[in-house]
């Protein structure tokens, strides 16, 4: 059968982001995903977003999915009391490489700080978190729930 090939979107080149520390709080702030599943199976993401320069988790938003319109909602949730940022740092995932979100950070004047393909290092203060949310929730309960997920994360 003669099938179109289909090609992998290819990620653009990414400069090396330095991983400076601000001295002040809303001057970068980062985003990450995580997976994690409910006892029963069901598989459910959380989207962690934390302030680089006072190392503060702003928020964690769990759901089954968190396309890039809801990153936009969360975003907009916090900036009516955080006020927005000056940078976001970023991984590639598709949610936050999607046209909706660049265009979205582009109107609001964040710049967007993409890390390398492979080097969670350059995104290092959201890894260290997320570590130590995996081993102290995600990894030390059985969840039934998302309501119960939530409800544990906010404690």
């Amino acid at each position: 059968m003669n099938h179109k090939r289909r090609t992998k979107k290819r990620i653009p080149n990414r400069l090396r982001q330095p991983l400076d520390v601000p001295q002040k709080p809303n001057v970068v702030w980062a985003l990450d995903f995580m997976s994690d599943a409910l006892y029963v199976g069901r598989r459910f993401r959380t989207l962690n977003v934390l302030d680089e320069g006072i190392r503060e988790a702003l928020t964690i938003e769990v759901d089954t999915s968190l396309p890039a319109e809801r990153v936009i909602r969360v975003l907009e949730r916090l900036s009516l009391w955080r006020g927005l940022p000056e940078a976001i740092r970023c991984d590639n995932g598709p949610e936050l490489t999607s046209q909706v979100f660049v265009d979205w950070c582009q109107r609001q004047g964040i710049e967007t700080r993409y890390i390398q393909p492979g080097k969670p290092n350059q995104n290092a203060f959201i890894e260290r978190f997320n570590r130590t949310y995996r081993e102290e929730v995600l990894g030390s309960y059985l969840f039934e729930s998302l309501d119960q997920v939530r409800e544990i994360t906010y404690r």
